[in-house]
């Protein structure tokens, strides 16, 4: 009798504490996808179709970025303002289903913080990777090129 009462209990525990670890994720940092330098090379190399969203602020990008790269300038994607930059290139973005891998300087916070924006515009998880170590952990720098 008293096992009857337990399990919808133990039920209800599970449902909420799952819940709460789905809402709070945001907030302590989600689940992003990364590519590896070495696995990045790959794609770049067998000619992969992907979308590059370069995020670096203009020096940087002039100073090194990837041949087709969107510059956006948005780093590092906190502000309104530095949002919409990244709101610009949204439509070519939505006209492919090409992977997406997002560039900034060291792949730490502003790659995180392009992530979930371009998340909560629609594009889809499954699309989107951050360069592990960003452009200053690149090692492979004949594939980078310089000035626009």
């Amino acid at each position: 009798m008293k096992m009857k009462r337990i399990i919808p209990l133990v039920l209800a525990l599970v449902t909420i504490l799952a819940a709460s670890v789905a809402l709070a994720a945001p907030f302590f940092g989600g689940n992003y996808q990364y590519v590896a330098p070495e696995d990045f090379k790959k794609w770049l190399e067998t000619g992969k179709k992907v979308q590059i969203v370069d995020i670096q602020v203009p020096a940087e990008f002039q100073q090194h970025h990837f041949k087709g790269a969107l510059q956006t300038n948005a780093f590092p994607v906190k502000s309104a303002e530095e949002k919409s930059k990244l709101d610009r290139v949204l439509p070519q973005l939505t006209a492919t289903r090409e992977e997406i891998v997002i560039i900034c300087p060291r792949g730490g916070g502003g790659a995180k913080n392009t992530y979930d924006h371009l998340k909560s515009k629609g594009i889809a998880e499954a699309r989107l990777h951050i360069l592990e170590d960003g452009m200053q952990g690149w090692p492979y720098q004949a594939l980078v090129v310089q000035g626009k």
